[in-house]
């Protein structure tokens, strides 16, 4: 099996079965502490000795294991995709009739409909972030392994940033775009 992104395949695992391990650590400790566990006994001792060590030790392992375990949770959540939160841009000024008020998600929806036409693109995914009048797109592509990227990159500049250049009425509009190349053994999306 083949991916075109293997670190991040094995960074997820190995996160996965350091979270497991611990886990399972945690429930076997558990399990002694409750007596649940044959063979032995919740009264004998961890280590060798029958001194307690100070209390500072104490704090200073429960300080280590929280700091240790938020590390964890924020590496963790850098494993996923993280996206600009979607907006409600306000059009113009509020009225005796109202006001006018559009999603940045249904402003993103054109230009994902326009990458998904083009050759070799599997899914998009497209954000706006920031006001209406200075928006940011973010666009995460999926294309099929043999895809030429340059020429991609170039065409969705091309058009489909144009195209929402046009319809929001914009010289320019700043894109970010990530590239996820799928992997050859999967079948390519229906047309």
């Amino acid at each position: 099996m083949t991916s075109a992104n293997r670190p991040a395949r094995l960074n997820r695992g190995l996160l996965g079965l350091l979270g497991i391990l611990l886990a399972g650590a945690g429930g076997v400790l558990i399990a002694v502490h409750l007596g649940a566990l044959g063979g032995v006994s919740r009264d004998s001792p961890l280590v060798p000795g029958t001194e307690e060590p100070p209390r500072w030790v104490f704090y200073l392992a429960i300080v280590g294991a929280v700091v240790l375990g938020l590390a964890m949770l924020r590496w963790l959540a850098a494993q996923f995709t993280r996206l600009p939160k979607r907006t409600v841009w306000q059009l113009g000024q509020a009225g005796e009739q109202g006001r006018t008020q559009l999603g940045s998600s249904t402003a993103a929806e054109p230009v994902v409909a326009d990458i998904e036409s083009y050759d070799g693109v599997r899914s998009v995914t497209a954000r706006l972030s920031g006001n209406a009048l200075a928006p940011d797109l973010h666009l995460l592509v999926s294309t099929d392994p043999d895809t030429d990227l340059t020429a991609l990159r170039k065409q969705i500049l091309g058009h489909a940033v144009s195209r929402l250049r046009t319809a929001l009425d914009l010289t320019a509009v700043p894109v970010t775009v990530e590239f996820r190349i799928a992997d050859r053994g999967r079948t390519a999306r229906a047309q």
